[in-house]
């Protein structure tokens, strides 16, 4: 069981540590009374933190039991996805990417 937090390709790299852990406490917050989020904050919360580009982002947003984060500092444009953990994820998380700081 993991929370993907999928992140868009296009965001600095010195952003992302801060809003992906916005992300994880938002989607927390959000869904703190689901079953599986129970499951998973109780036991080994593995997190998966993925980039995509625009295209994927907008598909993303076709699934369930996710929140969608802003960003104030870019214009408060789109930013990221935090999935409620699951068992099971549909096929599209398995092409993602893992994010990888760019500017090292």
């Amino acid at each position: 069981m993991k929370m993907y937090i999928i992140v868009k390709d296009d965001i600095p790299d010195k952003l992302v540590p801060v809003i992906t852990a916005h992300a994880s406490l938002a989607c927390y917050k959000k869904y703190e009374s689901n079953d599986d989020m129970i499951k998973w904050i109780n036991g080994i919360f593995k997190k998966v933190v993925c980039t995509c580009n625009e295209l994927e982002f907008e598909k993303l947003k076709n699934e369930d039991d996710f929140v969608l984060l802003t960003e104030s500092f870019l214009n408060n444009k789109e930013v990221c996805l935090a999935f409620c953990p699951r068992e099971e994820y549909s096929k599209i998380f398995k092409f993602l990417k893992m994010w990888t700081p760019q500017n090292i």
